[in-house]
């Protein structure tokens, strides 16, 4: 029995580590290039954040977050501890992503991500030009993957293309991210807005929105802090996750619109 809860364990951390790259990445999707006449200037700017990690209601680790973006592009480094029951997990992850003039949504061009402690590995992907199929380096072995419609992304750009699709008003999305081993579809369903107290910054308007698939995990967006998520809850079968906003600076432009100029 102590074997089966310690598998447990390290895998709804595992788990946890994963989804706090999911949802810290919505902190990125805030930015987008301001809508001028001209664009011969180039936004550049930096975000970060950092995030609070519980499972099953004991504080196990932290994780760090920082988005440096130019124009269009954007790359996403973070970096995740954790460790319960003397068992440890560091995720650190690089992503370069990009706006597609031609899908209209944030594509994931490449990422490097390192595991160390359980399920350790090294990873390295890189995508095609849609999207559509990506090639996966696992610590020397190569893998090769395709989707039929719907592109692959990293979990940096799969929450950045989450988060445009709720600014967009959608009520339920599909999206595909890229495992180690595999490709994860899932769905996404927004439930009604819900007000709640979030310390530092007090009484907020949070709206959750639902993913089922292979993790099931709740996350919650607040309007009046620009749509940054606040919260991720994982809903695991024994344990249960939780991710929380602690700190968050930009010297990015407040002003800057979260829509994209049209290309000609």
């Amino acid at each position: 029995m102590s074997r089966f809860f310690t598998s447990m364990t390290t895998r709804a951390m595992y788990d946890l580590l994963a989804i706090a790259a999911v949802a810290t990445a919505f902190l990125t999707s805030s930015y987008a290039l301001a809508e001028e006449a001209s664009l011969a200037s180039v936004e550049q700017c930096s975000r970060h954040a950092e995030y609070d990690i519980y499972l099953s209601g004991i504080h196990t680790g932290t994780m760090s977050r920082t988005e440096d973006w130019l124009g269009k592009t954007a790359v996403v480094t973070s970096t995740s501890k954790a460790s319960i029951l003397g068992i440890g997990t560091q995720y650190q992850q690089r992503a370069e992503l990009a706006w597609s003039i031609e899908l209209n949504q944030w594509l994931t061009q490449k990422f490097h991500q390192k595991v160390s402690g359980f399920r350790a590995r090294d990873m390295h992907a890189s995508f095609s030009d849609t999207g559509l199929a990506s090639e996966v380096d696992v610590d020397g072995e190569i893998e090769r993957y395709h989707s039929e419609d719907i592109p692959l992304r990293d979990v940096d750009t799969l929450a950045i293309q989450m988060r445009d699709f709720l600014l967009q008003g959608r009520q339920q999305f599909r999206l595909i991210r890229q495992a180690s081993d595999a490709i994860e579809p899932y769905q996404y369903y927004v439930q009604d807005a819900i007000s709640k107290e979030i310390a530092p910054w007090g009484k907020l308007t949070l709206i959750p929105v639902e993913q089922t698939g292979t993790e099931e995990v709740t996350y919650y967006f607040a309007p009046e802090l620009d749509y940054q998520l606040v919260q991720a809850r994982y809903h695991g079968i024994i344990l249960r996750g939780l991710i929380e906003l602690n700190s968050y600076n930009s010297t990015c432009n407040t002003a800057i619109s979260d829509k994209l100029p049209e290309e000609a």
